[in-house]
């Protein structure tokens, strides 16, 4: 059974196109989204929510792209949050129990993670973490693809503690929105996914107390709740995300060359075997994401033991979602001619939103060299 009625999804799409347009924040989407409980709807019922598991929520932000790609990528970083409140809880940290609460009471969560020029993203940071004395923290530097930026209420980040120069740390922090400590620049004019309003951020001493802190850790790849947590949620919902945009790019072209005339043939597109097989390969290249999705989210849910290879293929599974959905996107695009190379047409929107992927950790270097390390080891010097 769905959580997002189809009535709700069915209005989150026909205002997509404007939003693109106008280059503004989906208001009225998340509107309707929180009205739904979309926002607790990850959160266990024992913190309030409505008790989806990984794979359904998945399933949720599929069927959310299909409506709307930048709405569905947008709440995707509050989904994330969710999902690493859970995974801490789960694991023994109480620190993710408040993460849940606000969620199920409407608080909506954003991701400043990454930041410009460090390709760490993840796994170390260049923004400062001061100690206050008191057990929490206050953050100076500059947070890029800030998600939801006219509308979060908290701000899960990290920065580095370098008290100690010879093992600095990482921290993981809540900041809320209403104590200010930033600035959000309005410098998110893109090719695509416009309406997540990516806006970058400029923490100027935005502080956590104590109890806000999620995590003190050493950089790097590790097992951390905290950071596990994220790698975890953010690449399985990613793929998830993507794959909507996938499969809504082949359902446009189905509809698009049912209705396209050819003057040579005196009949449909639809008839004509080489655009059949185009789409038929759209389709089939989207066939193969969802079962990895699920057969990963089910594993994080179950916490299966992968050891090591954890992170490898989750980097896979987006890079296999987003890689299919250029494809498939691609395909539907050269199916449908020149009438998808217009603004007005759904596709045009969906092969810019689709571009976004490319730009996502992991990317593609940073997948390969993961896998080929598992594989053979690491570089002989």
């Amino acid at each position: 059974m769905s959580f997002l009625p189809q009535n709700v999804l069915d209005d989150i799409h026909a205002r997509a196109p404007q939003y693109d347009a106008d280059n503004t924040f989906p208001t009225e989407d998340f509107d309707q989204l929180r009205e739904c409980g979309y926002l607790g709807a990850y959160v266990p019922t024992k913190f309030g929510g409505a008790g989806l598991t990984l794979e359904q929520i998945a399933a949720e932000q599929t069927r959310l792209a299909q409506a709307a790609p930048a709405t569905a990528l947008a709440i995707n970083m509050h989904q994330i949050i969710v999902g690493v409140g859970r995974h801490m809880v789960r694991s023994g940290l109480s620190a993710g129990e408040q993460i849940l609460r606000d969620a199920a009471a409407g608080e909506l969560f954003a991701f400043g993670i990454s930041e410009p020029g460090n390709d760490l993203v993840l796994f170390g940071s260049i923004t400062e973490a001061r100690p206050d004395g008191e057990g929490g923290y206050s953050f100076h530097g500059v947070k890029i693809f800030t998600s939801l930026a006219p509308a979060w209420t908290r701000l899960m980040t990290f920065g580095k503690d370098a008290t100690d120069p010879e093992a600095p740390k990482s921290v993981f922090a809540v900041l809320h929105r209403d104590r200010g400590g930033f600035t959000m620049k309005n410098d998110w004019d893109v090719l695509g996914m416009r309406a997540t309003q990516s806006n970058s951020t400029i923490l100027e001493g935005a502080a956590a107390s104590a109890d806000e802190i999620l995590t003190v850790t050493d950089p790097g790849p590790s097992a951390n709740p905290v950071v596990m947590g994220i790698f975890a949620n953010f690449e399985i919902l990613l793929a998830a995300t993507y794959q909507g945009v996938g499969q809504r790019a082949v359902q446009v072209a189905v509809e698009h060359v049912k209705k396209r005339h050819s003057v040579k043939n005196q009949t449909t597109y639809a008839n004509d075997p080489d655009i059949r097989w185009r789409i038929a390969s759209a389709a089939l290249t989207m066939e193969a994401v969802g079962p990895q999705i699920r057969e990963l989210a089910r594993a994080f849910e179950d916490q299966v033991d992968l050891g090591n290879w954890w992170m490898p293929r989750l980097s896979a599974v987006k890079n296999a979602a987003s890689e299919a959905t250029l494809r498939a996107v691609e395909e539907s695009v050269r199916a449908c001619g020149g009438a998808s190379y217009y603004s007005k047409h759904e596709l045009s929107r969906l092969y810019r939103d689709a571009l976004a992927g490319l730009f996502q950790p992991s990317d593609q270097e940073s997948l390969h060299g993961a896998w080929a390390t598992m594989l053979l080891g690491p570089i002989e010097h």
